[in-house]
């Protein structure tokens, strides 16, 4: 349903961290990638990263060293653009984020 939409060329609601855009597009063949990435920012707005999600990077990662709880760097990123940009994160994967919430991520399982 998802790749229908952004086949028609329908803006979605929602945003994409820029480093979900480039987990997505790492897979594509290169002669594909250039399309692919055109309808997918078509699609979403993307969100880069700023002074915002360096500073609630760094906070979280700092503290999660120290509970030792590491998180992968992709992940965390994508998790403080959220929680930075006040935006709820939707992901199939609850459990890679679930440990964000204490820093007021919000979740939807899609």
């Amino acid at each position: 349903m998802l790749v229908e939409s952004i086949k028609r060329g329908e803006r979605l609601d929602g945003c994409v961290s820029v480093v979900t855009l480039l987990e997505f597009l790492r897979g594509v063949p290169d002669r594909e990638r250039g399309g692919v990435k055109e309808l997918l920012e078509g699609a979403f707005c993307v969100i880069g990263v700023d002074n915002d999600v360096v500073e609630t990077y760094c906070r979280i990662y700092r503290d999660l060293r120290e509970r030792g709880e590491p998180m992968r760097d992709a992940d965390l990123l994508i998790g403080a653009t959220a929680i930075a940009k006040g935006l709820k994160l939707a992901t199939l994967n609850v459990r890679h984020y679930e440990r964000l919430r204490r820093y007021g991520l919000e979740l939807w399982e899609i």
